[in-house]
């Protein structure tokens, strides 16, 4: 832990979002990189299987050279979410992939008019690690760290869409989130806010305008896709040094895919993480894993890592 002294208020609850029903208006969203169109319709044949009406924003199926990794130009991607958002129609926003992206056009987003518009759901991971915490910050909203409408594991993974159709649908039969193997890293419980995401996301957010002072009191989720092992230690040492881990609750960790093999990885989590003295739960299901398991972001919560659990206090959807 740093020995600088770093103030900032613990981690507050965030309004939650109604539940969706059967016939409700989701509008689709790519404020990252481009989805491949077989997938994109596979996944909303889905949608509509579940009851829902989804709306495919014009972006989504863009592309902007010469950056082919992102969906559209910056100004388009953040007008149409803000134009998905402001809707009264729609009901839910569902984020079509990740890549990269989201910090581009994050300040280009009418926030005013986002929080006008009221509490909705946004879903999505990994780069949209970016916009979740832009809604913390910026609205108030909680968010749903859950898969997204064009990746493959929502596309294949029985267990993942099911947990995402249950919380949309049914948020109190998901309060209590975890896989089998998961347990503890380091043993005890600890009680606070969720938060968190993408790790890499997560420090490049440190030192923006509008970045979240620190995760004192929270219970801060972390999980990363394709960073080496050195990698991901600069990405917790950064955390670290920063002060933003200084008065955490507790740590859940999601999956570590393409980061090298989960002994060396747990190695370092272990070391970054286990000075911080507060209960770590590892492999708990979500993330870029086989299984990606729906967390809210926002939500109070108690953290057992000897059960290996997240319960949440009251479900993510009102």
């Amino acid at each position: 832990m740093s020995d600088v002294t770093h103030e900032s208020t613990p981690v507050a609850p965030l309004i939650r979002p109604r539940r969706l029903r059967t016939g409700d208006r989701v509008a689709v969203v790519a404020p990252s990189g481009p989805v491949p169109a077989d997938r994109l319709d596979d996944g909303l044949a889905i949608l509509r299987d579940w009851g829902l009406d989804p709306v495919v924003m014009g972006h989504v199926r863009d592309e902007r050279p010469p950056f082919g990794y992102l969906a559209s130009d910056d100004a388009r991607r953040a007008r149409e979410l803000t134009e998905a958002w402001c809707d009264p129609e729609v009901s839910a926003v569902l984020c079509a992939r990740g890549g990269y992206g989201a910090q581009r056009m994050a300040d280009l987003v009418d926030w005013a008019a986002v929080r006008a518009a009221g509490p909705k759901v946004l879903v999505g991971y990994s780069d949209i690690t970016a916009l979740h915490e832009a809604f913390a910050t910026r609205v108030g909203v909680s968010t749903l760290h859950g898969p997204m409408v064009g990746a493959l594991t929502f596309l294949k993974d029985e267990r993942t869409r099911d947990h995402l159709r249950t919380t949309l649908f049914q948020p109190e039969a998901a309060r209590v989130i975890g896989l089998e193997p998961a347990g503890a890293l380091v043993p005890g419980r600890a009680r606070g806010v969720t938060l968190g995401g993408c790790a890499s996301l997560l420090a490049a957010d440190l030192g923006t305008p509008a970045a979240r002072p620190g995760a004192r009191g929270g219970l801060l989720l972390l999980e990363d896709v394709g960073e080496e092992d050195y990698r991901l230690d600069r990405i917790l040492t950064q955390l670290v040094r920063s002060g933003w881990l200084d008065g955490v609750a507790g740590v859940a960790l999601g999956s570590w895919a393409e980061c090298g093999p989960y002994e060396r990885v747990r190695e370092i989590l272990l070391d970054r993480l286990g000075p911080l003295g507060v209960p770590v739960v590892e492999e708990l299901g979500f993330g870029h894993g086989d299984t990606n398991l729906t967390v809210p972001l926002g939500v109070p919560a108690v953290l057992d890592a000897d059960a290996g659990t997240l319960t949440l206090d009251e479900p993510a959807l009102r």
